[in-house]
């Protein structure tokens, strides 16, 4: 990932004898200190790999930036000589900002990073500050969820390759769009991972979900980690790292590997002049991770984390779905408690988990941004049984409140691909694993793992299937259409609003109130200044009209039949408006 010059240096501590193979010709490697090995001086080229121990099978460098053929081939060198236009780029703050959330294999036909350069004035339009993409390092196979990366310092060959990943970078700053970059620091793919093979990487008798956990306690490891952090953010101009299931890194250290994330990257972000974030996806629930470590708060200062717990909450009520771990998000008072205190499971009984869960945050001090929500992402289709979107089940005008609650709410919003027309498109997990076994294991794991959600393991997709693929592609000839049209102009509506009105981007949690009516199935969201003037969203869930008590001015309805006076206001069926008062 870095543009220095190829050293061939390695971290291999479990390799009693190891032999750089560089273009065909081996070169005997030296151990010093601290389980390094070093190549004779002067070695250069092309195409490389490791012989451990008198093998004769090369195993690729764990630090690879290029993987021409596959995870299991060789390594290729990558020194860059892009030369980019963004030097006056200054960067983008989180605070106020719109994340869109993309997969580079399914969003465009092509499925590149060059093809959806193309793409990115239509993110601009609708009002999108941030494209966040799901993980592009080295995976096995032809195309791959993102999730089963082994080599994290590559770019996937299948997307472009790292070449293409500085044109994406560059050409998304000069649209003024920042870029955040998903990567995986708690697990790593079934297929073609070699680290073991050169030392401890791996945690002893410690899993998770996924497989064996990263061992934190090794200080190689967390330097594997930060080193690969940093390059991001230095080497390809990235200005955010979402970093997967935090909750998963097992880490006893004095100091967690998130704080010190967390310090180096603000120390970077000093040196750079441009804010560079960090936002994690975590299932604590524990605002330790976003508390800013200033004053000896014990918070480990990350720029945000996600609130599933707004998806939920939004999610039952538009859909009525109450099975798993929708089930503590049946009534209204779920919706009315996240967007007012940020988790809804703040220290409260979780029926899924069978224990209390969460901790409360702070809403005189901790401002709203610092929760990323959104009403879809690739985690809550993706792992639905047949990974079917909100449109699958919810008509236009339902979907128009989703959109209104996400982008008019108080935390920093997230979309996911095709969301803004209403795709219809589903978006599946899909594998390529070209090994039989595994691409068994894994379709029939995913049977399995629907069992407590109460769906029918008959219709969950082969991962294996290459149309489980196909079909999971964005269809751009949609957003012209009818009901698509619609929608997407609400989303660029939406936007419009967002940039001429503070309060929607306000991020003082202690300004928000909210009321609602679970029989009447209405909610209503409000900031208000000290004056008494503010902003409220309403919403009416039911399929017939109800007149709320408050008057004001419409800024935005998402249908025809949305009537206010100075008194009143009435909400069509599945409607919402946003008033100011």
């Amino acid at each position: 990932m870095t543009t220095e010059a190829m050293t061939f240096d390695i971290w291999a501590p479990a390799a009693s004898s190891l032999t750089l193979l560089l273009d065909g010709e081996r070169h005997e490697m030296t151990a010093t200190s601290g389980g390094w090995w070093t190549a004779p001086e002067g070695v250069s080229g092309t195409d490389y790999g490791y012989l451990v121990d008198g093998e004769e099978t090369p195993l690729p460098d764990p630090r690879s930036r290029r993987q021409p053929e596959s995870v299991h081939g060789l390594s290729r060198t990558f020194t860059s000589d892009f030369e980019w236009s963004d030097t006056s780029w200054t960067g983008r703050q989180l605070a106020g900002g719109v994340i869109y959330e993309l997969h580079l294999g399914t969003f465009t036909p092509q499925g590149t990073l060059d093809s959806a350069i193309e793409k990115l004035d239509h993110l601009v339009s609708i009002g999108v500050d941030f494209v966040e993409l799901l993980p592009v390092n080295g995976f096995n196979g032809d195309h791959n969820w993102g999730y089963d990366g082994v080599l994290w310092y590559t770019v996937d060959e299948t997307y472009g390759g790292p070449a293409a990943y500085e044109r994406f970078v560059d050409a998304a700053h000069a649209r003024g769009l920042g870029v955040i970059q998903d990567v995986v620091y708690n697990h790593l793919g079934p297929s073609g991972n070699y680290l073991p093979r050169f030392g401890p990487y791996l945690r002893t008798g410690s899993s998770n979900t996924w497989g064996d956990s990263i061992n934190l306690d090794e200080p190689a490891v967390r330097s594997y980690i930060v080193d690969n952090a940093l390059g991001w953010f230095r080497d390809f101009h990235v200005d955010g790292l979402r970093l997967d299931a935090v909750h998963a890194l097992v880490d006893e250290s004095p100091k967690h590997l998130l704080q010190e994330l967390s310090e180096r990257t603000d120390a970077l972000s000093a040196f750079l002049g441009r804010p560079l974030s960090l936002i994690a996806e975590s299932d604590l629930n524990d605002p330790k991770l976003i508390t800013p470590r200033e004053g000896g708060s014990g918070g480990y200062g990350l720029q945000a984390q996600w609130s599933d717990d707004f998806h939920h909450a939004v999610h039952v009520a538009l859909t009525g779905e109450t099975t798993g771990y929708y089930a503590d998000f049946a009534r209204l008072d779920s919706l009315a408690k996240v967007m007012t205190h940020g988790f809804f499971h703040d220290g409260t009984y979780s029926s899924f988990r069978e224990r209390d869960h969460g901790h409360p945050i702070d809403t005189e001090h901790m401002p709203a941004w610092r929760l990323v929500v959104a009403n879809q992402n690739h985690d809550q289709i993706g792992n639905r049984a047949v990974g079917d979107r909100l449109s699958a089940q919810l008509d236009a005008d339902q979907l128009a409140i989703a959109a209104v609650l996400t982008l008019a709410g108080p935390f920093t919003p997230m979309l996911f691909m095709g969301e803004e027309w209403g795709a219809s498109t589903p978006w599946q997990f899909f594998t390529a694993h070209p090994e039989p076994e595994l691409g068994k294991a894994t379709a029939e794991g995913r049977i399995a793992e629907f069992a407590k959600m109460g769906w029918d393991p008959t219709v969950v997709p082969d991962p294996q299937d290459a149309e489980t693929f196909r079909r999971s592609k964005l269809d751009w000839d949609e957003p012209a259409d009818g009901d698509h049209a619609r929608l997407l102009q609400l989303y660029r509506s939406l936007a419009a609003l967002r940039r001429d009105r503070p309060d929607l981007t306000d991020p003082r949690m202690s300004r928000l109130s909210a009321e609602f009516d679970d029989e009447a199935k209405w909610f209503a969201l409000h900031r208000t200044d000290t004056d008494g003037a503010g902003t409220s969203i309403l919403v009416n869930f039911a399929d017939f009209p109800v007149a709320l008590p408050y008057g004001g001015s419409v800024l935005l309805a998402t249908t025809d039949t949305v009537a206010a006076s100075s008194a009143e206001i009435l909400l069509g069926a599945r409607s919402a408006a946003i008033l100011a008062r």
